[in-house]
């Protein structure tokens, strides 16, 4: 018998989540069957979808949703030996008796100086989505300039590099020096923090007179409205997230930005990386390419100790993170 820590969410979240929101629990997990294995969490996902999407995916009670990196400790069933590691979506817990179904084996070619945590980041979820949002949606062409919010996060940072790598101008909007500070190490062109530059039309304009054939958007908001002033003609804009929203306790309202959007002939489509789960394993390949290749870099803001899952939560929900927030168990 393995004892099983996990954290529920006692109550939906009413605007800001808070730690009264959240209860540790044990239970004992028995024996694997024939056909089930016995997972053992290394590294947990904190991500911004949880928080709007806890909302209709869970029950006050259930195991908070989430994606984990876990290490096969008993194992019932030969597709998944001993010793092996795979991509689940166990939630936050830390060990879970599966059945094999929707586990994901990290690629057999993992370098073993890459840690396995990246297959929550640049290498898992947020890359797909990066690269799902740029080929996909946006159609991303060589010599158009790109715009992408919240671009020190998970997702943000890695649209950044792939622009690069396919020739693009970046302009990345963030919320801190020191966020603005790295994303110029990762090569964007311009990087503004929007807390401080007192106008975000100037910022945009100053960053790319030309005006963004992209946007990659993460945030919502009102400041989407003035990023679609400068779009120009034809321009695409790949919506991912509305984190600036996630916590409201009432939807917001307005601006409606329709008639800039019929007058500048712009596409915007909301997109879930799932989509295209068909090309996931050749787009790991491609992501974990660029790692090896040194192409694109993985910061991460690594968070120690299960008991801290809700902490890493909210720090992430409130920015704390330059990367990929992850908790290593």
């Amino acid at each position: 018998m393995v004892q099983a820590k996990l954290w529920a969410m006692t109550k939906h979240f009413d605007g800001f989540p808070k730690n009264s929101d959240f209860e540790l629990k044990v239970e004992e997990l028995p024996e694997p069957k024939d056909g089930e294995v016995l997972l053992e969490a290394e590294f947990l996902s904190v991500d911004p979808y949880m928080r709007p999407f806890s909302r209709f995916r869970m029950k006050e009670g259930d195991v908070m949703i989430g994606t984990q990196v876990a290490k096969v400790i008993q194992s019932k069933n030969p597709a998944f030996p001993v010793g092996s590691h795979v991509v689940s979506d166990s939630g936050w817990r830390t060990h879970t008796l599966s059945d094999g179904t929707g586990l994901v084996p990290v690629l057999p070619e993992w370098p073993k100086d890459v840690s396995l945590s990246l297959a929550l980041g640049a290498i898992g979820m947020p890359g797909l989505t990066a690269v799902y949002g740029i080929e996909e949606v946006l159609g991303l062409q060589k010599g158009e300039t790109l715009l992408v919010n919240a671009a020190a996060g998970a997702v943000g940072s890695v649209v950044g590099q792939i622009a690069k790598i396919k020739g693009c101008k970046v302009v990345g909007s963030a919320g801190s020096d020191a966020k603005v500070a790295y994303l110029k190490e990762l090569g964007f062109d311009e990087v503004f923090n929007y807390k401080t530059v007192g106008s975000l039309e100037e910022a945009l304009r100053k960053a790319s007179p030309e005006g963004y054939d992209c946007f990659f958007e993460n945030v919502g908001g009102p400041s989407s409205d003035v990023v679609l002033q400068q779009m120009r003609k034809f321009g695409r804009i790949a919506v991912c997230g509305s984190i600036s929203t996630y916590n409201d306790s009432e939807p917001q309202t307005g601006p409606y930005p329709y008639f800039t959007v019929i007058l500048k002939q712009l596409k915007m489509e909301g997109f879930i990386y799932s989509r295209w789960q068909h090309k996931n394993h050749e787009t790991l390949k491609r992501l974990l390419a660029w790692v090896k290749e040194g192409k694109l870099q993985c910061r991460e803001h690594v968070t120690k100790g299960f008991e801290n899952m809700p902490a890493a939560f909210m720090g992430m929900l409130q920015g704390e993170n330059i990367g990929k927030a992850v908790v290593a168990v």
